[in-house]
């Protein structure tokens, strides 16, 4: 017969040293993450597959007319 050890009682609250480091999991980046939103999800905003932030809008360019149209 094994002996099964105790099961592991989680966390309550943040750790006496604060919250605990939360390292970016983009391909090559792991760089560590400090917004709420970024530490949530696990990516920085450069490295985040599923952007969820609107992009800028783009100014209209002017452009000549073609020649011969």
């Amino acid at each position: 017969m094994t002996v099964r050890p105790d099961p592991q009682q989680p966390l309550d609250g943040l750790p006496a040293h604060g919250r605990r480091r939360v390292w970016c999991r983009g391909p090559g980046c792991h760089h560590e993450l400090t917004d709420p939103e970024s530490r949530r999800r696990g990516y920085g905003p450069t490295c985040d597959p599923e952007r969820r932030t609107p992009t800028p809008a783009t100014a209209p360019v002017d452009q000549d007319t073609l020649p011969g149209m």
